[in-house]
């Protein structure tokens, strides 16, 4: 999906803890969010993450988007390009996270990640982004969502993603 002039990208990852959050087999992930979200943050290109508070109330509340589950660790956030978040996801602390997700994740659900592009300025609201995840779950990738795989210029995720 080619970068249209006056937008940035969106992204939601989401993912299930295999335990709960207090469970010691899960502390490495839970003691290094703070660390992965300053980096973050701190990232060229970054633009925008939903707060902590909104994300924990859209996870696990009944009258969030997410299906109150306690046990949902999720992300999103907008960046300016493929390529910032890209660099991000393979080529920060984020990676030795991301190399370790089997560790805490239920990964049995095959679809975790959307991106799609948003006008500059504008924030995602959850309810966006659940719509837009379901789209790419439902009818594969288009202008409405899509994954690294539909992003000609992203090549990191080919040759650093662990399967």
């Amino acid at each position: 999906m080619n970068h249209p002039e006056g937008h940035h990208l969106a992204e939601l990852n989401l993912g299930i803890l295999k335990y709960d959050w207090d469970d010691p087999r899960v502390q490495d992930f839970v003691n290094g969010l703070d660390l992965v979200n300053a980096a973050a943050m701190r990232s060229p290109g970054f633009v925008w993450m939903l707060p902590e508070e909104e994300m924990h109330f859209e996870q696990t509340s009944d009258a969030g988007n997410m299906g109150a589950n306690p046990r949902m660790a999720s992300t999103l956030s907008v960046w300016e390009d493929v390529a910032s978040l890209e660099h991000f996801v393979w080529n920060t602390v984020h990676k030795r996270f991301y190399d370790r997700k089997a560790e805490w994740y239920d990964m049995g659900a095959a679809l975790r990640f959307a991106m799609w592009w948003v006008p500059i300025g504008h924030h995602p609201t959850m309810a966006e982004a659940m719509t837009r995840f379901r789209h790419l779950e439902q009818h594969g990738a288009s202008d409405q969502a899509f994954g690294w795989a539909a992003v000609k210029d992203a090549q990191l995720w080919r040759s650093k993603s662990c399967g």
